[in-house]
């Protein structure tokens, strides 16, 4: 792990409440995909956002971060971007990283901005050519929420082994997708979670079901990974 100083030369809002962030490193810096990082805003206070960059991504790193003006914790992250289109950050941190020796098949289980954490780990996955079946369950509030929609039916039309399946919890009428809640659209689906890898990030509270209610379905708990796991 190392502390560097990072100019931050892509602040965008891809949502009203979802922003994007591109850090040029001052020196290249090698990562496994699904790792962290923190912004170092003190010694004291460090706050965790996962890299949504594919593994070799090595002089910079992108960041998803859902950020509002009621939420702090975020939101000051990005105002301090905006004032100083800077950011200290540690990295890499992380042990729920893409096992690509595995011959499982993916499950990735996002929720809201947690997608940033599982496109960086299906980048890799397609990036290294790997030929097992990889799922991606993106549970969102609402349409607007799937900030990569478009990219992401695309590239399942480019790849026969990644299939994307978005889940809405509160839908419009014009919806034509999955409704309700994004792990029980992963359990009506797949029959056999014992022969998969699942990785999971999202709300604590929805890793924690994603933990409970797959385990009690056969998923081993070795073969699932998630960094908020360490704190459940």
């Amino acid at each position: 792990m190392k502390q560097l100083q990072c100019h931050v030369s892509v602040c965008e809002q891809l949502t009203p409440m979802v922003y994007r962030l591109v850090l040029d490193l001052p020196e290249a810096l090698s990562i496994r995909a699904g790792s962290y990082l923190q912004v170092v805003m003190s010694e004291q206070d460090k706050r965790p956002f996962s890299i949504a960059s594919a593994a070799g991504r090595q002089h910079q790193f992108e960041l998803h971060i859902g950020a509002t003006a009621d939420n702090p914790y975020a939101y000051e992250v990005i105002q301090q971007v905006q004032q100083q289109q800077r950011l200290t950050i540690e990295a890499p941190l992380g042990a729920a990283w893409w096992r690509g020796d595995s011959v499982r098949p993916l499950i990735l289980v996002a929720g809201g901005t947690g997608f940033s954490y599982t496109w960086s780990i299906l980048q890799s996955h397609l990036a290294a050519a790997k030929t097992q079946p990889i799922t991606l369950y993106w549970g969102v509030r609402s349409e607007a929420d799937l900030y990569a929609h478009q990219q992401l039916i695309q590239l399942a039309e480019q790849h026969s082994n990644f299939s994307y399946r978005p889940v809405v919890e509160h839908a419009s009428d014009s919806w034509h997708g999955a409704q309700g809640l994004v792990h029980l659209a992963v359990l009506a689906e797949q029959t056999d979670l014992a022969e998969a890898d699942v990785y999971v990030a999202g709300r604590f509270a929805m890793v924690r079901v994603v933990r409970d209610s797959f385990h009690a379905q056969g998923l081993p708990l070795t073969q699932l990974y998630g960094d908020a796991l360490a704190y459940l």
